[in-house]
Order: C-alpha cells, then sequence, then structure tokens
C-alpha cells in the first residue's frame, strides 16, 4: 500500500530543500522510526549519561507504547508508576522466557493470546487511548483512505484497472501473489506443526508495500518499462484485496453488524453534501468520515479502515491519470484536496507506525519468521509467476508485449516486500505483544530481503532498465 508517492518536480525549492522531502516522500521516516524502535527495544538508546527516569531502556519502550493518554493525566502518578512497572517486568519476562525456549514460549503465548482473546470479546475489543491505538487504529485510517483513494481512482475510466482485459493478467497474479504466500505459510505451518499458534498469520505475507517495491522496480527495469506498469496494477489490485482481508479475516472482537448502519448512514450523509456540492474535504471528515470509523469501531472492524466506505462519495474527477501520475499534482477536485493535504503528515505518521510496531528483540527471530519470509520469498513469485502462466497459456489473455518471464519472475521478488502491510496485519492477527507476535514482526521486517534478491535476480537474468525520455517537459518511454 503507499507510503506516499515517490518525489514530484521540485521546481523552485533549494537543493537541500528537494533533498529532503525527496526522503520523506520515499518513506524515510517510516525506515526512520523502525530502526530507532530496534535499537530502543534492543537496549541500543540506553545512555548512562541520561538521568535514569530519562534513559532509552527495552522497558521503556514497552511503558512508551502502552501509555494510556487518558489515565496517564488523570490518574494518580504513583500508582499509575507501579502498575506500568509491573507490567513492563511481565513483558521483559515473557521476552526472556522467549529467548530461553523459544518453542515453548509460542506455545505458552498462544495460550495467553486465547485467554486474551477472550477478554477482548467481553469487552467488545475496545481499548484505552494509549499511544499504540492512537497510531495504529487513528493515524493509520488517513494512510487507508490515501490506499482506497488510489483503488477507488484506478476504477475510473483511463485507471489501471478499468479496462477488464488489460487488468485480467495483473489481476490473476495479483490472486497467485495473494494465494501463493498464503498456501506456503500454511504448508509451513503444518510442517513444522505450528498450525495451532501460527495459524492467524496466514495473511502476514500477502501483503506488497507499494512505495518501496515502486522504487526497487525502478531500479531494477528503469522507469519507462512496462514490468513498472504491471507491477502498479498488481499492487492496486493488492491494495484492495488486503483492506476486504483486513476487514473479514482479522475484526478486533465479534463482530456487531448492528454498526453497519451507522456506516451506511456515513455514506448517505457523503453522498449527500456531494450532490449538495460541498467542496472542502474537513466538512468529509468531520462528519461522515468521524461516523464511519465510529461505526467500525463499535462493530469490531479494525478502525484504521474506517474512512475507507466514504472515500468514493467525495467529489472527485472522472477519469484518472494513473497511480504516481505528476499530472494529478494540479487536479483540485476534492478527493485530491485530501490526498495533497494529507500526503506529508501520513508520512510522519508512518514514521511513528515504524517507532510503535518495529521495537522487536533480535531474539525473536524464530518459526513465525522463517513462515512470513518463506511465504514472501517464495510464495510471491511463485505465486505470481505461476499465474501469469496460467493467464497466457490457458486462458489466452495477454502480458505486455516487452516482458518475458525473466521480469515476471523478477518482478515476483520485488513484489515480495511486505515490510509496512505485513507489519500492521502481523499486529491484527496476533493482538497479544509476546514472542510469537515478535517472531512473525521480525519476517515483515526482513521481507526487505527481497529488494537486493530482486536486483541480482534481474542482474542475473540479463535485464536492463529502460529510461524515460524527456519531451517537452513530459516523461514519456
Amino acid at each position: 500500500m503507499p507510503q506516499g508517492k515517490p518525489s514530484s518536480q521540485m521546481t523552485g525549492h533549494t537543493p537541500k530543500r528537494g533533498m529532503i522531502r525527496t526522503l520523506i516522500d520515499n518513506s524515510f521516516l517510516l525506515i526512520a522510526g523502525t530502526i530507532v524502535a530496534l535499537f530502543w527495544a534492543n537496549g541500543g538508546l540506553e545512555l548512562s549519561s541520561l538521568p535514569e527516569n530519562l534513559r532509552l531502556t527495552p522497558e521503556t519502550y514497552n511503558q512508551f507504547i502502552e501509555f494510556d493518554l487518558v489515565s496517564g493525566w488523570s490518574a494518580d502518578p504513583a500508582s499509575s508508576s507501579v502498575e506500568t512497572n509491573e507490567s513492563s517486568s511481565t513483558s521483559v519476562l515473557a521476552e526472556n522466557a522467549g529467548s530461553r525456549n523459544p518453542s515453548q514460549a509460542g506455545g505458552d503465548q498462544h495460550d495467553a493470546s486465547d485467554h486474551d482473546a477472550g477478554d477482548h470479546d467481553e469487552t467488545d475489543g475496545h481499548h484505552g487511548l494509549t499511544i499504540h491505538f492512537l497510531i495504529n487504529d487513528i493515524l493509520m485510517a488517513l494512510f487507508f483512505a490515501i490506499a482506497a483513494k488510489e483503488v477507488w481512482e484506478s476504477l475510473l475510466p483511463g485507471g489501471a484497472l478499468s479496462n477488464p482485459r488489460k487488468a485480467a493478467t495483473p489481476l490473476l497474479a495479483t490472486f497467485g501473489g495473494i494465494a501463493g504466500p498464503a498456501l506456503v505459510y500454511i504448508a509451513g505451518c503444518l510442517i513444522s506443526g505450528e498450525l495451532t499458534v501460527f495459524g492467524e498469520g496466514w495473511a502476514v505475507p500477502c501483503a506488497t508495500d507499494i512505495a518501496f517495491s515502486y522504487l526497487i522496480a525502478r531500479v531494477i527495469f528503469g522507469a519507462g518499462h512496462p514490468a513498472i506498469a504491471f507491477l502498479l496494477l498488481l499492487a492496486i489490485a493488492d491494495d484492495a484485496a488486503g483492506l476486504l482481508i483486513l476487514a473479514v479475516f482479522y475484526p478486533q472482537a465479534p463482530i456487531e453488524p448492528m454498526w453497519f448502519a451507522l456506516t451506511a448512514a456515513a455514506m448517505l450523509l457523503a453522498r449527500i453534501l456531494s450532490k449538495a456540492r460541498v467542496q472542502s474535504h474537513w466538512v468529509y471528515l468531520i462528519g461522515p468520515g468521524v461516523l464511519s470509523w465510529f461505526s467500525f469501531y463499535e462493530a469490531n472492524i479494525h478502525a484504521a479502515l474506517g474512512l475507507v466506505p466514504i472515500i468514493p462519495f467525495l467529489p472527485h474527477a472522472h477519469t484518472d491519470l494513473g497511480l504516481f501520475a505528476k499530472q494529478e499534482l494540479h487536479r483540485d477536485d476534492t478527493l485530491n484536496e485530501f490526498e495533497h493535504f494529507w500526503k506529508l503528515p501520513v508520512e510522519f505518521f508512518l514514521g511513528l507506525f515504524g517507532l510503535v510496531n518495529a521495537g522487536v528483540v533480535f531474539s525473536s527471530l524464530g518459526t513465525g519468521t522463517w513462515l512470513v519470509l518463506a511465504g514472501l520469498l517464495l510464495g510471491k513469485p511463485i505465486g505470481i509467476t505461476l499465474m501469469t502462466l496460467i493467464a497466457e497459456k490457458c486462458l489466452k489473455l495477454e502480458k505486455p508485449a516487452e516482458m518475458d518471464y525473466r521480469h515476471v519472475v523478477t518482478l515476483g521478488m520485488v513484489a515480495g516486500i511486505g515490510f509496512t502491510v505485513a507489519l500492521f496485519v502481523s499486529v491484527a492477527a496476533f493482538k497479544v505483544a509476546g514472542p510469537v507476535q515478535d517472531s512473525v514482526k521480525m519476517g515483515a521486517l526482513l521481507s526487505f530481503a527481497a529488494a537486493p534478491l530482486a536486483i541480482i535476480i534481474g542482474k542475473s537474468l540479463r535485464i536492463k532498465p529502460v529510461k524515460m525520455e524527456v519531451v517537452a517537459g513530459e516523461e514519456t518511454a
């Protein structure tokens, strides 16, 4: 899913400002947040020169992400401190137990997960206003809203998914890129005998991180190669499937369908505002958006998806210029206004997302890690290649004329970069922090290995980048 579009032209900017914005637009903040979290959770930021209460220890990392923004301000500081210390001690003991005996810890954690899941059921899956909840469920709603915007526009005339014949092969490849990793993951669970412990995480390796995949694909294929368009088609469809999987397979607790009436009301209100020619995206966010988010929260659908239902109702252009098209920067309809305003803040939110989700101890490497990596690094390229082959040979569909199976195999490995959404699904699938969740998260983080592997595969298959030619200020292949 998109982490912001690759940098646009920086006309009028100083070189320094241009470089900073380019780094931000290309997910530097997400990477930075992830690195800080890893160092913090592993004691790499524990500076003895700081006062003891300000040291960034693994214990303070857990305290930080689980800090309740409401009770933390209103509760008695002494009692709050005691409770936090007890919670941290329990977490550290669990991590140490996992390090000493990962297999046993995994089993214990599974039991704990079952117990805690029951507790969540009794409370309808609701939480206190912790920093983790604020970022994952509230701020990330804007990230998924932008992802939904790209999916919706791709269905409009001129969009990547608007022509069924053109989109058929990438759509089948997307199916392979979801089914392949899931089957490899489940097969790994069965072979290892860990299906009851890790089975819920089957969707973790199904994700493709569109921003990082796009960057690596440009390095391998060049900006003008049709493999780029094929990857973007695949990634858009993967976005849509990912939103559906999160909503259907990973509710926070048993679904409360009566709240969908409020979702429908929010969509109707957005439609009325659109018919009334209300242009400000703020009206849609504060009105229908809040109602839709609240309905998802109460229905126990992941609240981060709460803005998705209203996106199609924001006033928008009737055609699509394509994912990452620079010309979209000049469109001022409400839907594009929404993206233009929130694109930069969402990059900062993604940095915070990395900070509160990527803090796993290096000793967390275990069964879950290898299952996720097997799904992404084996299941993705195998599934995408196999389904593309079936589409062409059995269904007589076409792939781009300048693509052969060297490009398809390499592209399949590029799509194995799961990272952001894989990390998000890890938390949704395994709701209780501990060795099991951490081992799966580590697999999502290490999916960056797909990047150098894809480059090596591309070089070995003699794929040469195709450059863009600049004609009258416009880029053409």
